[in-house]
């Protein structure tokens, strides 16, 4: 990656060809989900968390694994029981004994301090040990016995979940939800996909995945993602795709006010935004559109809208009402954005 104060035509060249790397490596044993592929990479170069939803068996664990492998990053997977307990995350004090015989308490690292952090199956745990993850996703430490500990940078979320078996899981709670930055739905591979995966896995053949990026890369691709211009009308088009899920507000839509009960926070329109930034760099363009925006809507606010009792009744799911949403917000308004205060 060239330096900061390269040109920034430069800046956008490596880091397109960077993230086709990395995307052809990951290539090399995930077969199809494109889209879930772009979205977990939109998410590292974002620098958030991801959440993966899909039935066992599509290869979401493996995804993730694979990442891990194309980085020069530190990578822990945890396996999310029922029994699983918070210090079995983050860590805990420990007395130990010096070979003088003098005891000292040590702080005992858990596995959320690394680079990428794999939850597998996060709905398998309980509140209290899913709580241990709000502040490690929020504010990048994590805190045991009254001291704070930072966490190592840059530091990832990639949690998975089946939507299918309730049976002693716990539905993550809105507020943990709301960190994730997408929520990415993993489906069925095609006929043609299929057999890919079968002439991969069912002969003597073993792909080798190289480390493409380091840490310090991925904090510089980070930057240049935020040096995309939006303007603010394109801007004030994220503002109302956002607005427009809030029941009863200025901008709601017909079937807001009619299916949603909570509508997106804050935290939707920043990831409509930043991740409409990749989009444009990937298109070689150095400012976001509207179809940039159009292109991220869905996994940037189905986790955080609220369906009402009346949505749930009818069977109607999070993406069918969006999308309806998004049809009824147009690109311009008459009126102009009023100013700051």
């Amino acid at each position: 990656m060239p330096p900061p104060d390269a040109p920034m035509e430069q800046r956008a060249e490596a880091f397109r060809n960077l993230y086709h790397r990395i995307k052809d490596e990951i290539g090399k044993v995930i077969v199809g989900h494109d889209e879930i592929v772009n979205g977990v990479l939109t998410c590292l170069f974002i620098g958030g968390h991801a959440l993966l939803e899909g039935v066992p068996g599509l290869g979401k664990t493996l995804l993730v694994r694979t990442l891990s492998e194309a980085l020069s990053l530190k990578f822990n997977r945890i396996q999310f029981t029922p029994d699983l307990m918070p210090a079995d995350i983050l860590g805990t004090n420990v007395v130990m004994e010096t070979p003088e015989g003098r005891r000292s308490i040590v702080f005992q690292r858990g596995p959320i301090f690394a680079n990428i952090v794999l939850a597998d199956e996060i709905n398998r745990a309980t509140p209290k040990t899913q709580s241990a993850l709000l502040e490690a996703m929020q504010e990048q430490s994590v805190t045991v016995g009254g001291t704070i500990h930072q966490l190592d940078k840059p530091f990832f979320v990639m949690a998975t979940q089946n939507p299918i078996e309730q049976e002693g899981t716990y539905p993550l709670p809105e507020a943990q939800l709301d960190r994730f930055l997408f929520k990415l739905i993993v489906g069925y591979s095609t006929r043609r996909e299929l057999a890919t995966i079968l002439d991969r896995t069912t002969r003597n053949e073993k792909a080798v995945v190289e480390a493409v990026l380091d840490g310090g890369t991925i904090r510089a691709m980070q930057a240049l993602v935020r040096e995309v211009i939006i303007a603010p009308h394109v801007q004030d088009y994220a503002i109302r795709l956002t607005l427009a899920t809030h029941p009863e507000g200025e901008f709601a839509a017909p079937i807001t006010n009619q299916y949603i009960r909570w509508g997106a926070s804050p935290r939707g329109v920043q990831t409509l935004v930043l991740a409409a930034k990749v989009r444009a760099l990937l298109d070689q363009r150095f400012n976001v559109s509207f179809e940039d925006l159009r292109r991220v809507y869905l996994p940037s606010l189905r986790h955080r809208v609220l369906l009402n009792f009346e949505a749930q009744a009818e069977n109607i799911d999070t993406d069918t009402v969006l999308l309806k949403v998004l049809d009824h917000v147009p690109e311009h308004v008459a009126d102009s954005l009023p100013a700051a205060v």
